[in-house]
């Protein structure tokens, strides 16, 4: 999501200042942005993207029932509405509208359940830069 935001910003030419106070956004959030510190949810990204022509084509929003993921055709990665990503090796463009809904359930369900054993049973330390079984 980082180069995201940084992304889009380059693709309009303006500084990081001129671009926050255009789309309303603190300077300090546009920086911790760009700087990785935190993340923008998907559909900002998105929103913001609606604005600019040359970004917009590469940014497909997917609905699958009420959620909504976002495709970012240049890096091939999905997006649920949070911000998790997940690569994909294929161009999901081809794929019939009810298949590609039943592959992105399939990919979440499984990232998420990743996700909670890890949580489950793993500890980050950020400190001792590792990873520590439970």
């Amino acid at each position: 999501m980082t180069y995201m935001i940084k992304e889009l910003r380059n693709s309009t030419g303006m500084t990081q200042r001129e671009f926050a106070e255009h789309y309303g956004i603190p300077m300090s959030t546009l920086r911790k942005w760009e700087q990785g510190e935190s993340s923008p949810a998907p559909y900002v990204i998105y929103l913001l993207a609606a604005t600019l022509p040359s970004i917009r084509a590469s940014i497909r929003e997917i609905t699958v029932g009420e959620k909504k993921y976002y495709y970012d055709k240049n890096k091939k990665k999905i997006y649920d509405s949070v911000g998790n990503g997940i690569k994909v090796s294929e161009d999901i463009d081809g794929i019939k509208e009810k298949n590609l809904e039943i592959y992105i359930e399939d990919l979440f369900e499984a990232f998420y359940k990743a996700q909670e054993r890890f949580d489950r049973d793993c500890r980050l330390d950020r400190e001792e830069d590792i990873i520590w079984s439970r």
